[in-house]
């Protein structure tokens, strides 16, 4: 408990911290680089305050000079954090509106040009994927966990294939992510924190073809083979 409590005190106390930045930053054009630059501090001063012991695989295969859409499987709160610290480049997330009740966090968030999808209006939901791909096109990544939520045992559950939207309407590419064990952290429904060894796995880029727009079902269902892929096969080795 000792660990999660100084976890949870950390949390907001950067947070807090980040406040006169955060009046600062309002002003100047670069403020997605700056928000960045201060969520990839915080996120991976949480994992270490976590005892996350971290692999990366396949860093080289993420576009550096190309805005892309990551998708990753969902097993628990710390997969922002992860993606945040682990995941080259500068990205945004499609977060659950929910997100929008979390004081500064918000504000960082808009910054790194994050869009909130509210899942109980489907017209919100067109204009959160529209300002998505805006996003996109713009040159800024986008993070989708297209589960929708966190899997209770760590299997990969559903993939909604409307979560692809941000990838086929913008032509970016698709980069699988597999995150194993993340939910040793902390598993869904739990606050209590606990060290783990985490394992990440960045696929080789799937390009948007003319298939993939009419077909949107087969991308997710491709994304969700090569993910299930990368957790067979870090099964198989370990």
């Amino acid at each position: 408990m000792i660990r999660t409590g100084v976890w949870f005190l950390f949390f907001w106390i950067y947070l807090l911290g980040t406040l006169p930045k955060l009046v600062l930053v309002n002003k100047r054009k670069d403020a997605g680089e700056i928000a960045d630059q201060i969520a990839r501090k915080w996120s991976g001063n949480l994992l270490r305050l976590a005892g996350a012991d971290v692999e990366v695989v396949g860093e080289a295969n993420v576009p550096l000079d190309q805005s892309v859409v990551f998708v990753s499987n969902h097993q628990s709160n710390f997969d922002i954090p992860l993606m945040i610290a682990k995941v080259p480049g500068t990205k945004g997330f499609v977060a659950k509106v929910e997100t929008l009740k979390i004081p500064i966090v918000r504000t960082w968030m808009r910054h790194m040009k994050c869009v909130f999808i509210d899942r109980t209006d489907i017209r919100q939901q067109v204009r959160t994927i529209i300002e998505g791909v805006q996003n996109i096109k713009s040159g800024q990544s986008m993070v989708v966990f297209p589960e929708g939520t966190r899997s209770p045992d760590g299997s990969l559950g559903e993939f909604k294939a409307g979560s692809l939207k941000l990838a086929t309407k913008s032509g970016a590419s698709v980069v699988p992510v597999a995150i194993i064990n993340s939910r040793g952290l902390m598993p869904k429904g739990a606050w209590k924190i606990k060290p783990a060894k985490v394992k990440m796995i960045i696929g080789t880029p799937i390009e948007i073809s003319e298939t993939h727009v009419k077909e949107t079902v087969a991308l997710s269902n491709l994304v969700k083979e090569r993910i299930q892929e990368a957790f067979e096969k870090y099964e198989t080795i370990n």
